[in-house]
C-alpha cells in the first residue's frame, strides 16, 4: 500500500506575522510558554521541527509581569563570568529593577530548543520594559493570553 509522504516546508513558503503581547498583570511562566509556542510556530499547519516557521513577538510592559508565591524574593538568577570566583547572583526583584526585559527573555529561552535553531527563534522575540516599542511599521496584531 502506498502512502503519501509529508511535504517538507521550504523557507520561502513561510509567511511570518507580527504579534504584540501586553505582559501587564500576566503570570510570567504562562506568558512565556504561550510566547515560545508562537515563536516556534506550533499553531501553524505547516510547522516543522527542523525549520524556523514561527512568528515575531513583541512583549511590552515587561516590568509589570506578575509572579506567584514568594518568587519575588526567593527566585534567584545566576550567571558566571568564566573566571574563578565569577559567579554572580540576583533575586527576581533586583533583576526586575535593573533589566526587566531579561525576566521574559530568560523564561522564554528555557522553553525553546537549546540549539542553533533555538537561537534563531529567540532573535524574533522583542521585549520592552514599558509601553513604547519601535515596531509600529510592522503593524503587529494583538495577541491575547
Amino acid at each position: 500500500m502506498l502512502t503519501k509522504a509529508t511535504k517538507a516546508v521550504k523557507v520561502n513558503e513561510i509567511t511570518r506575522r507580527w504579534y504584540i503581547v501586553d505582559a501587564k498583570g500576566k503570570v510570567l511562566g504562562r506568558l512565556a510558554s504561550k510566547v515560545a509556542s508562537v515563536l516556534m510556530g506550533k499553531g501553524k499547519v505547516n510547522q516543522s521541527p527542523n525549520v524556523d516557521s514561527g512568528d515575531y513577538v513583541i512583549v511590552i510592559n515587561a516590568s509589570k509581569v506578575a509572579v506567584t508565591g514568594r518568587k519575588e524574593s526567593d527566585k534567584m538568577y545566576y550567571r558566571h563570568s568564566g573566571y574563578p570566583g565569577g559567579l554572580k547572583s540576583a533575586n527576581l526583584a533586583k533583576v526586575r529593577e535593573e533589566k526587566p526585559e531579561e525576566l521574559i527573555r530568560h523564561a522564554v529561552s528555557g522553553m525553546v530548543p537549546h540549539t542553533r535553531l533555538g537561537r534563531l527563534i529567540l532573535k524574533k522575540l522583542h521585549v520592552y520594559p514599558g509601553e513604547k516599542h519601535e515596531h509600529e511599521a510592522q503593524k503587529p496584531e494583538k495577541l491575547e493570553i
